[in-house]
This record gives structure tokens, C-alpha cells and sequence, in this order.
């Protein structure tokens, strides 16, 4: 009859357990020194040799003839703990004896000595899945045990564990073993078992093996039942991993930022009945491999998870930068978090997919440094870099009366709507303050631009505006195309631009300052105002000359001021 190989090969003396000799060491002087706890506690992950070594003590401490701690696997004691055949050693499995009357019935048992055997053994498996009544029935009798009576309880998940139980027990921890220690065991086996295994074929298996020397060997009785050379090829095609291939091809749309094929390959595996969180998974621990490849090429081999051939691992490698690897499986990770809270995992796939595609659509940490390491590889290549244009100041174009615009400019579709009547600039309304009474105005000196309507003296005025207004006006009036100055008939009016720089400077004190300024300009009290738009024709050509204001009255003055105001609808005289 057919007997598995991991049965087969399991080892029989400490000497053959592989990867754990900081505790098979210890365990071995226990025995040969007669220092033996009443209760062991061995944890770790699966296949690391938890029940082997267990089973070893068992015999060890029960054997006639011991060889330096070691069972000699010859005597009767030996053969009928081993055959099973001895009732004095018992192996539980706690997963279905968890209940407290099972664990009842074994603490009245245990107090009877071995009927064969020096000591009577309990060796309890997956420990953590006992009810709590049954630890507070097994607490008892590990308080105070017998001298005939040992225990050991072996666990995948310490943490399940009371901590009244860790403190009566010698506790010790398994280790994963290295993929390298694997290795070298799975060859042994082949050679012995006669079956063709190379060493990349060894080193793959390895590495799926995660650590657990018992699910190794259960890969190659897998792969070897076709009685055909083992090589990589052949265990990923045996073990199904073809599979690989396809989230090996989506890694590859990745690197070359083709969305498009990414989110077809997705919808393929998708309609296949794949489902898209094992897809990000499969994607995250590819990432990790290639992560760990880029970061650590030596010592970072033996924490490969596996499953790729390193044709495949190569070229990716050579794809992919550390900074974008560590932002693919960032957001890789984020992702499938949140995958069992979402309302629709395709999609927050295809959006994770398409994130990985585009670095600059991925607003995190690890995403601004991917675009940027992305940006140090194309400078080092020689690679120019568009610089971005400073967003400029959007102005509102005039329409202008003219012929319709030529085919090569017509608008788009949706902006094929008939334009909206021009409509002239609005103008606030100003009130003046007239006296009644009019004082007798003050001489004003005689100046070139002193007739009606120039504006020829406003360089010169607003260069001498510094200190008299605010400086943050100062660019506003320096500037001819934003404003412009125009004196008429003891009136200085400030033609602008637009009605923001209007609202700039129709301000009370910038006003009061202009005032001040004019007035000693040209003498008397001017008036100020501040209108958006240009200035008329009339106010542009030079005009007459104008007799001297000595000649003038009051009611001369206030006939002017009247005229002017009837130029503008918005303006009120009181």
C-alpha cells in the first residue's frame, strides 16, 4: 500500500528534523539529563514539526535505550508507541475533543500509572480550540500534576492560549523553515525515491511551501505521480499555476501604463468566474516578490513568496522602479482592505487598476513619489520634460462687428448657440455735492494742459503720486493702459481699464489723495471721479483755450458742471 511521503519521511529521531535545532537540541539534554517538565507547549505555523517532535519526545522519554536523548526506534517501547499499540501515549485533537467532560474523563485517567511504559504522554493538538470550561478542567491537573504524567500541547495560534496555561508549560517555537533547508531535504527524498527533480524545480517548491517542510513534500508526491522530469515548467502546469500567467501579463499592462488592455484582462478573468479580490491579492504578492527583488537582490530571494519562474521575474524587474512597486502594492493593499465594505468590487477594482496604470490619478504619498522618480528616470535618460505653463489671467474678449468666423475656427457642438447682445459697460452712479454758494475760486497757474479736455499731464501727475496714495495703487496709475487721467474744466476723471481696477481705486482715501494731489497741481478744490472705460474724442483732441479763472463766476463754474453731467445718465447733481 501506498504511503504518502510527507508519512513516510517524517523523522524519527531529533537528529532528522530539519530547521529546529535550537529546540532539538534543548529537548535532547532533557532527556539525556532526566530534567523533563511536566508540560510542554510547542506553537508555530503548519508543517514546522510541532506533532514530530511531540511524538519523538514521547519515545525518547519512554525508551530502553536511549542514544544521547534520541529514541533508538528499536525497542518494544519504541515499536508500540510508534505502532500505536501502547494506550499509555495518546495524541488528542482538541478541534473535536474540545468539550469539558472529554477533558474531565482525561484528568481522571491520568492519575493511573502507565501499565508499559515509564511515563504516561498526552500529546494535545491545536490546544487553542478548547472550550474555556475544558482549560479551567486542564488547569487543575497541570497545577499538580503526577510524577508519571507528562503533557504536551502543541498550538498554531498562541494567542488562543490563557495565559494560566503558558505559565505551567515550557514553551517552544517553531520557526519557519528556510526555503534553502527545504530544498536540500526535497532533494534527499527525490534521490532516495528515485524521482528526477532539478534543483530550480526543488528551489519553486520551496518556496510554495511557505515555511512548512510537511506541504513540500506533499507538492512533490504531487508533481511526481506522472513519473516525468520535475522542473519548473512542470509543477506550474501540475500544481495549476498557469493561472500565474495571466496576473504575470496584467503586472505587465501595468508597467507599460496601457489601462485599456489592464481593464480587459480584468473583465476576461472576471467573466471567467475569477474573483477580483484574489486577482488584487495575486497582483499584491507579485508586487512584493518584484519589491523584494529590487530592494534586497540577495538576501531577499529566500523571502520569495514563489510561483513565477524567473524568466518572468526578470523582466518585470527591469520594468518597474521601488518607488512605483511601493506605491502599486500600497494602494494594492488599501484596495482589497476595503473590498469586503464595498457596494461594488468590480469597480473599485477597475479604479484601483486604473490608478496603478496612471501614477498622477493616485493623489497619495506613495503616488507623488512615484510620479517623481518617474520624472528623475526620464531626466537621467536624457528625456525632456515639458515644463508647465503658468496659468495665465483669463480676460473676456470683445465681440467684434465683423464677418462671420472662417470654417477652420467654428466652435464646437455645444457651443453653437446665437451670442448674446452686446451690452455697454455699467457705471456707478456718483453723486457731487454742489454748494449753493460758490466760493470765489482760487487762481489756478497757467499750464500747457490747462485747456479743456488733456490728458497730456498725466505721466507726470501720477509719477508724483508716491506717498499721496496707497503704494498698492501705485502700478494701477503708473500703468497708461489701465488708466488714464484726463483734466477738464477744474474736473480730474480717472478713465480705467475694466471695473475692477475701477474698484481698486474708487476708494475715500485713495479719492481724498488724487484731490490733494490736483489741488496742488493746479490749484483750488478739484473734483475726482473714476469711470470704467475709455475716454470720448473730445476729451482726447486738444481743445481751445479757456479764459482765465479770474474772469469766471460762480454761476459760470456750476453751468459747466451741469453741461458735464449731462454726458452721463448715472451721475446726480444736488
Amino acid at each position: 500500500m501506498y504511503q504518502a511521503l510527507y508519512r513516510k519521511w517524517r523523522p524519527r529521531t531529533f537528529e532528522d528534523v530539519v530547521g529546529q535545532s535550537h529546540i532539538t537540541e534543548t529537548l535532547r539534554q532533557q532527556v539525556a539529563g532526566g530534567r523533563l517538565s511536566h508540560a510542554y507547549l510547542f506553537t508555530g505555523t503548519r508543517g514546522t514539526g510541532k506533532t514530530t517532535c511531540a511524538k519523538i519526545l514521547a519515545r525518547a522519554v519512554n525508551c530502553e535505550n536511549p542514544q544521547n536523548g534520541d529514541p533508538c526506534n528499536q525497542c518494544p517501547a519504541c515499536l508500540g508507541i510508534e505502532n500505536g499499540s501502547i494506550l499509555d501515549v495518546l495524541e488528542l485533537d482538541a478541534a473535536s475533543n474540545n468539550g469539558v467532560d472529554q477533558v474531565r474523563a482525561l484528568r481522571d485517567e491520568a492519575v493511573y500509572t502507565p501499565a508499559a511504559v515509564k511515563k504516561r504522554v498526552y500529546i494535545v493538538d491545536e490546544v487553542h480550540m478548547l472550550s474555556t470550561p475544558a482549560f479551567n478542567a486542564l488547569l487543575k491537573i497541570l497545577e499538580e500534576p503526577p510524577p508519571h504524567l507528562l503533557f504536551i500541547l502543541a498550538t498554531t495560534e498562541l494567542h488562543k492560549v490563557p495565559a494560566t496555561i503558558k505559565s505551567r508549560c515550557q514553551q517552544f517555537s517553531f520557526k519557519r523553515i528556510l526555503p534553502g533547508q527545504i530544498a536540500q531535504r526535497l532533494e534527499y527524498v527525490a534521490g532516495q525515491e528515485g524521482i528526477d527533480l532539478t534543483a530550480e524545480g526543488a528551489a519553486l517548491l520551496a518556496r510554495l511551501a511557505d515555511g512548512g517542510l510537511r506541504d513540500a513534500l506533499s507538492l512533490l508526491d504531487q508533481c511526481s505521480g506522472g513519473g516525468q522530469r520535475i522542473d519548473e515548467q512542470t509543477i506550474l502546469d501540475t500544481l495549476g499555476l498557469a493561472g500565474n500567467l495571466e496576473t504575470a501579463k496584467l503586472m505587465g499592462h501595468i508597467a507599460g501604463r496601457d489601462a485599456a488592455a489592464a481593464l480587459d484582462t480584468l473583465g476576461r478573468l472576471y467573466g471567467n468566474g475569477k474573483d477580483v479580490g484574489s486577482v488584487l491579492g495575486e497582483l499584491s504578492s507579485l508586487a512584493r516578490d518584484l519589491l523584494l527583488r529590487k530592494t534586497a537582490p540577495q538576501g531577499g530571494t529566500s523571502l520569495l513568496a514563489g510561483g513565477y519562474d524567473e524568466a518572468t521575474m526578470r523582466q518585470l524587474g527591469g520594468q518597474f522602479s521601488a518607488a512605483r512597486l511601493l506605491q502599486a502594492l500600497t494602494l494594492l493593499q488599501s484596495t482589497a482592505a476595503e473590498l469586503p465594505r464595498s457596494s461594488n468590487r468590480r469597480t473599485d477594482a477597475e479604479l484601483c487598476l486604473i490608478r496603478l496604470c496612471d501614477e498622477s490619478l493616485d493623489g497619495s504619498a506613495a503616488g507623488l513619489s512615484a510620479r517623481v522618480a518617474r520624472l528623475e528616470e526620464l531626466l537621467a535618460g536624457g528625456v525632456p520634460v515639458p515644463a508647465a505653463s503658468p496659468p495665465s489671467t483669463p480676460t473676456v474678449p470683445s465681440v467684434p462687428a465683423g464677418p462671420a468666423p472662417s470654417p477652420a475656427e467654428d466652435p464646437p457642438p455645444w457651443d453653437d448657440r446665437p451670442p448674446l447682445p452686446e451690452e455697454p459697460p455699467e457705471e456707478p452712479e456718483r453723486v457731487f455735492d454742489v454748494p449753493v454758494e460758490a466760493p470765489a475760486p482760487t487762481p489756478v497757474p497757467a499750464a500747457p494742459d490747462s485747456g479743456g479736455g488733456n490728458r497730456s499731464f498725466w505721466p507726470a501727475f501720477a509719477a508724483g503720486l508716491k506717498g499721496k496714495v496707497s503704494p498698492s495703487v501705485l502700478p494701477y496709475l503708473h500703468n497708461p493702459s489701465k488708466v488714464t487721467g484726463v483734466w477738464k474744466n477744474g474736473q480730474l476723471t480717472l478713465w480705467t481699464d475694466s471695473e475692477f481696477t475701477r474698484s481698486m481705486l474708487n476708494k475715500p482715501a485713495i479719492l481724498e489723495g488724487l484731490a490733494r494731489a490736483a489741488g496742488d497741481a493746479f490749484g483750488g478744490q478739484p473734483r475726482v471721479s473714476i469711470v470704467a472705460g475709455r475716454p470720448p474724442e473730445e476729451d482726447l483732441s486738444p481743445a481751445p483755450s479757456q479764459p482765465s479763472p479770474q474772469s469766471k463766476g460762480s454761476g459760470d463754474a456750476l453751468d459747466q458742471l451741469l453741461a458735464f453731467g449731462e454726458k452721463f445718465d448715472n451721475i446726480i447733481i444736488q
